[in-house]
């Protein structure tokens, strides 16, 4: 198998919907302007499109990216930088734990199933408290150790997200299969302008802005009953 094929083909598995990383337990936001009735299937695919804009983008693309270019320069010290800089940059304790919940279970699943030795220096750090673990600093760590270049990974993990956050859609019945299918298509053009952002970004550029959805947060956080951990 080419290095290229072999690259693809761990793309695609970690982006995969079945691969256990805990995106389905997260509808990044949506079931809270969905209990708010802020939200409605029209524009449910405008939600997406500023999220990945605002907060990913600038936020877990762009930490996916440095902390991909660290493990390639073997700059453990900005990797673990990069983890908590994202982790700080989570407002909401919601989003802060599910985002560790979901890094660390991404980490011990590339444990198994990457294994090597980044893998296994990254998840000392974590162990060792000297990084959070939060998920977009895992996979930028763990697409570095499969050779997967920092576009391709980027652009990857914003599909992960554009899909999860669909998934949340059908399930709250904002959407059908179909036209899920048909967001996740229109927003492709958006996921390729964002990954290119987060590839020209720098640390001090780490941080997304999108008040009105960490309230969504904040909002569902405090819930009698919840679907979704965000």
């Amino acid at each position: 198998m080419s290095d290229t094929t072999g690259a693809l083909l761990v793309s695609l598995q970690l982006t995969d919907s079945a691969f256990p990383s805990g995106f389905y337990t997260l509808s990044h936001s949506l079931e809270g302007f969905a209990q708010a009735r802020a939200v409605t299937a029209e524009s449910m695919p405008e939600l997406l499109v500023d999220l990945l804009r605002h907060t990913v983008g600038p936020s877990d693309a762009t930490a996916l990216v440095l902390a991909h270019r660290a493990v390639c320069a073997e700059d453990w010290d900005a990797v673990a930088e990069v983890d908590r800089r994202l982790h700080a940059a989570k407002l909401n304790r919601e989003l802060r734990l599910a985002s560790t919940r979901t890094g660390r279970q991404l980490l011990d699943l590339a444990g198994t199933v990457v294994g090597g030795p980044v893998v296994q220096r990254y998840a000392a750090l974590v162990a060792a408290g000297t990084a959070p673990g939060v998920q977009a600093a895992v996979a930028g760590v763990v697409y570095a150790a499969c050779g997967v270049d920092a576009r391709q990974a980027a652009v990857g993990d914003l599909y992960a997200f554009a899909a999860s956050f669909v998934g949340a859609a059908l399930r709250l019945r904002l959407t059908d299969h179909v036209r899920a299918q048909v967001v996740l298509r229109a927003v492709a053009p958006v996921i390729e302008e964002v990954a290119a952002l987060a590839l020209d970004a720098e640390l001090a550029d780490l941080g997304g802005c999108v008040p009105v959805a960490d309230a969504m947060s904040g909002r569902h956080e405090r819930a009698e009953a919840r679907l979704f951990m965000t």
